[in-house]
């Protein structure tokens, strides 16, 4: 039985083989003085094995697929899956840094442009009642911006063709259509109220989607609809200047730039064009598709006649109102677009609520608009309904329901 027993005991080379490879460190106990003072000495035993970070759920889930061979085990690494901490690049802290600082400068800016753009405009439009021009004027400014970055090699021009141009006629005559009836509604109402009845466009955008398309919201984008609705009716009822054409323009803004956003991602998907690019496009060929309507409604007889009435009643400042609002509207656009490259549509979206409010607290204050508590309390409640519409449908659809960024980036050419 004794000899049974010895046959099963291990032989001293395996013992030697069991034993760890890496020796322990044993560390020297505190000096005396330490055990002097009442603290007991302290013996810590470090392996001399390198730190390592395990990762079973990666090893089992490549075993389960059959394809552990396939994923090669990081630098360094041991048979149990594990490796040096070392190997983990941490994040680069100053870059990200400067990108949220970036970030913060293009939204400053872009609501500071337009928040000029709007104050001008409405100046522009007390002393030259012609929304039709100013608004050939707008997209006309925008058109040459852009026709001379592409000729000075400052931006690079889009590569277009025929069916490009198929593809954004329609998206050009829904975006005509909201950018005049906007420009309308600011000729007869203050800006403020304008920009509260268009902060209602989100309602606009969900019931065209629901009952035209078919599409489906989560249910905060559903319950957003009633402070919306709700807010912009008590500021439109309780408006101290209400003015049936200026509400109005503004609806229908609303609902033009619904359907521009809609024929934007059905028609324009897969079009390698920028986001920069794509806008100095649908500008020239909005304003192309307005002039003639403008030269109609309008016509260049009187606006000789404005023209003389404002210079003489505002003088030479009137010619730099019409300059700035113009230039100024397409640069709060091209910013825009560059913001958005740097943050997720969600982000956008906020921003962009963000930028009416500072737009309607800035004319109430420049303008000084008579403002009742209960219009106010309007004002507050459909911008807080705005914003829980942009939190409930989050990054996958957002506001306009485009799948691309410099489609979602069209939310931004109005005003």
């Amino acid at each position: 039985m004794l000899a049974a027993a010895a046959s099963v005991r291990p032989s001293a080379a395996a013992a030697a083989a069991s034993k760890p490879a890496f020796k322990p460190l044993r560390l020297t106990p505190l000096p005396a003085a330490a055990v002097a003072g009442g603290h007991r000495p302290l013996s810590l035993s470090l392996s001399a094995r390198p730190l390592y970070r395990h990762e079973p759920l990666l090893v089992a889930a490549a075993a389960r697929n059959g394809d552990r061979a396939a994923s090669p085990a990081p630098p360094a690494a041991t048979a149990d899956g594990a490796r040096p901490v070392e190997s983990v690049a941490a994040p680069a802290a100053p870059a990200e840094t400067a990108r949220r600082a970036r970030i913060g400068v293009y939204f400053a800016t872009w609501w500071a442009l337009n928040v000029i753009f709007n104050i001008y405009n409405k100046k522009v439009l007390n002393a030259f009642p012609y929304p039709w021009l100013i608004s050939t004027l707008s997209l006309a400014a925008g058109s040459v911006i852009m026709l001379a970055s592409w000729a000075t090699k400052i931006a690079e021009p889009p590569k277009t063709d025929l069916d490009f141009w198929k593809a954004l006629s329609p998206v050009a005559i829904a975006h005509t259509i909201g950018h005049v009836a906007a420009t309308v509604s600011m000729a007869k109402v203050a800006v403020s109220f304008t920009h509260i009845i268009k902060s209602g466009e989100p309602a606009f955008s969900v019931l065209v989607s629901r009952f035209l398309l078919g599409e489906h919201f989560p249910a905060p984008v559903y319950f957003s609809l009633l402070p919306i609705i709700g807010g912009c009716a008590l500021a439109a009822i309780t408006e101290l200047n209400f003015n049936m054409t200026g509400f109005m323009g503004a609806m229908i803004s609303n609902l033009a730039f619904v359907f521009r956003n809609i024929f934007s991602k059905k028609g324009m998907k897969g079009k390698s064009v920028s986001g920069m690019n794509y806008y100095a496009c649908l500008s020239m060929l909005s304003m192309v598709i307005l002039l003639p309507f403008a030269i109609a409604m309008e016509g260049p007889k009187v606006w000789a006649a404005g023209w003389q009435n404002a210079v003489a009643e505002i003088g030479p400042n009137f010619v730099w109102w019409m300059a700035a609002q113009s230039v100024f509207y397409h640069l709060y656009n091209q910013v825009s677009y560059m913001s958005l490259d740097e943050i997720s549509p969600l982000t956008f979206s906020i921003g962009n609520t963000m930028k009416r409010i500072s737009v309607i607290v800035a004319s109430i204050i420049i303008f000084h608009t008579p403002v009742q508590p209960i219009n106010a309390l309007g004002a507050a409640i459909a911008i807080l309904g705005t914003f829980i519409y942009s939190q409930g449908l989050g990054i996958e659809v957002v506001s306009v329901h485009c799948e691309s960024s410099w489609c979602s980036n069209i939310t931004t050419c109005d005003l």
